[in-house]
């Protein structure tokens, strides 16, 4: 393959607007943090697949997302995590399913790339932890308790929580407004291979043993021709097959940016609510939505850019 530098892109989430100026600095300034970190480790020479395990942990690490510390509760009170990881070098898809107190579900996904079983349901990902020594971590933040405790009192009449974290006294500029995420991480490594992650606490309030998009080639999906993650309602990325809708458009020689464009029209006609972030094999970086907003970040080599005041509604967009 023909090196042509390394290139990311990662997302926290999709949903409502995040308010006031102040939200979407201090959004934007956590995600350029965390995409120059990995676009490092990118350049130093780590691969795809490593550089997408590291995005995914500092994003799970961060307790503003909805993912790792800080994912939003179930109806029951307990959060349950699920993250999924594909190489595109070697077209290998692993996942974990509502696994319980870890601190990295991506980390689950990634031991698993190299195991006959690929994907673990709550069970078995928790008996593989076990496996693998890791101590049992609590992800339930104060804040994400008493959100969780705000809605029983109201008996649970929101469909989902809020994805963004935003401290109680609004300083966030209304951040806890976004909704329907994930946090998602895409590279393209020197080497011009491709690989995709995605992690998520779900959409908070769900029904106990619902399962999300993301640990399911439907929301995280790569080959040697692109790699993309996905965000927003997991029933509806799950329905729209919307990873593999795009790569496959992409291997069948479509362009990145036509194909998240015929995809995210088929999106709108359908009524559907989500958002994807994307790399080819030629270096473009590019996304799309149906929601307000779409928290991502670029590292292009030269460019570092986002997505936040992009206008609200269905768009696309590349570079």
């Amino acid at each position: 393959m023909t090196a042509i530098g390394p290139k990311v892109i990662i997302h926290g989430g999709a949903g409502r607007s995040l308010g006031h100026r102040g939200g979407v600095a201090a959004i934007r300034q956590e995600l350029y943090t965390i995409v120059g970190q990995i676009y490092q480790r990118a350049q130093a020479g780590g691969t795809a697949r490593d550089c997408v395990i590291l995005g995914c942990e500092l994003l799970e690490d961060a307790p503003r997302f909805n993912a790792g510390y800080g994912s939003v509760l179930q109806s029951d009170g307990q959060v349950r995590l699920s993250a999924g990881l594909m190489d595109g070098q070697t077209q290998r898809f692993s996942g974990v399913i509502n696994a319980s107190r870890v601190q990295h579900p991506i980390a689950l996904a990634a031991y698993l790339q190299a195991q006959p079983d690929r994907v673990l349901s709550d069970l078995g990902a928790m008996e593989l932890a076990r496996e693998l020594r890791l101590p049992p971590f609590d992800p339930i933040t104060d804040q994400r308790l008493q959100e969780w405790l705000q809605e029983r009192t109201h008996n649970f009449q929101n469909a989902m929580a809020g994805v963004v974290a935003a401290p109680p006294d609004g300083a966030d500029g209304g951040a806890a407004s976004a909704r329907r995420g994930t946090i998602g991480v895409v590279v393209l490594d020197q080497a011009g291979y491709l690989a995709a992650g995605t992690s998520t606490g779900g959409k908070g309030l769900e029904r106990v043993g619902r399962v999300s998009d993301s640990a399911m080639p439907a929301g995280t999906y790569a080959n040697p021709y692109a790699a993309v993650s996905c965000t927003g309602i997991g029933e509806d990325i799950i329905d729209a097959a919307l990873a593999v809708r795009v790569v496959v458009r992409v291997t069948d020689g479509l362009g990145l940016a036509a194909a998240l464009t015929k995809s995210f029209a088929e999106a709108t006609a359908n009524g559907r609510d989500f958002g994807a972030i994307a790399i080819d094999h030629q270096g473009a970086i590019a996304w799309g939505k149906t929601s307000d907003v779409l928290l991502a970040a670029y590292h292009t080599g030269t460019t570092l850019g986002d997505t936040l005041e992009l206008p609200p509604g269905t768009q696309t967009g590349h570079c």
